[in-house]
């Protein structure tokens, strides 16, 4: 028996467990650009904010780490039905332009995995895939 997780192997998954793995990827990609840790818990008001990704009372890290994530992961272990549009990636490059491409790069491959996830139901194809 191999190690191969069965993503890689050719094992279908459903779209939970792809956006497992997208989230996964994404939290890996802001951990390693430093980008989890330096994220400042929000205030509770700037949860109520009305505005698309909170801008106006959140940084694009802060959201992602404190609203995006969580949320998906709550709406998965409920097995809740998933938002089935998704325009983050896009949006997220904006919000990202002072960040080091080192850093901002991998963030923007993992988010465009969720998006293709939520609009797709499934991961996009890796490279060497």
């Amino acid at each position: 028996m191999t190690d191969i997780p069965f993503y890689q192997a050719g094992i279908s998954m459903t779209q939970y467990e792809s956006l497992d793995v997208a989230l996964t990827r994404l939290e890996a990609a802001m951990r390693a650009g430093d980008l989890w840790k330096s994220q400042v818990q929000p205030e509770p008001s700037a949860f109520d904010s009305e505005q698309p990704f909170n801008a106006d009372t959140m940084s694009m890290g802060q959201w992602l780490r404190y609203v995006l994530i969580p949320r998906l992961r709550s709406l998965m272990e409920g097995r809740h039905p998933l938002p089935d549009n998704a325009n983050i990636a896009p949006a997220a490059e904006v919000y990202l332009q002072e960040n080091r491409s080192s850093v901002r790069l991998p963030i923007l491959e993992a988010l465009r995995d969720v998006d293709n996830v939520l609009v797709n139901g499934e991961l996009r194809p890796q490279e060497g895939q």
